[in-house]
């Protein structure tokens, strides 16, 4: 099964028209119909948004493989939008050269340990 096939399979799924699919994603509603007609595949760009929309892992859109079958949920990574405190904070520390970056995480790891005390 191909990529662009998997995404039409799970639009059936869980039941998003490819309108809806178009406004979720950002992607014109011709792409996707292109995607259809011609069996052709998505660029690597608008991966990470298709994923979102389908609630799906980037490793079962291009390879169908599911292990867990939980759709990503269970993966060593995570996809986070830019402009969320998450995305921002991510952002940067990948400003940051190593040795910032290390006491960046030493950091965490005492505030994290800290809570975990009950510390405040």
């Amino acid at each position: 099964m191909t990529i662009s096939e998997r995404i039409f399979e799970r639009l059936r799924q869980i039941d998003m028209t490819q309108k809806e699919f178009s406004e979720e994603t950002g992607i014109l509603p011709s792409t996707i119909s292109e995607w259809k007609k011609n069996k052709t595949n998505p660029s690597s760009e608008k991966i990470l948004p298709i994923c979102k929309a389908l609630y799906v892992s980037p490793e079962w859109l291009l390879s169908g493989v599911d292990p867990v079958e939980g759709r990503g949920r269970n993966h060593d990574y995570y996809v986070v939008p830019k402009g969320t405190d998450t995305g921002i904070l991510i952002s940067g520390f990948n400003k940051l050269d190593k040795t910032m970056r290390d006491r960046m995480i030493g950091y965490v790891e005492a505030l994290t340990g800290m809570m975990d005390k009950g510390e405040k």
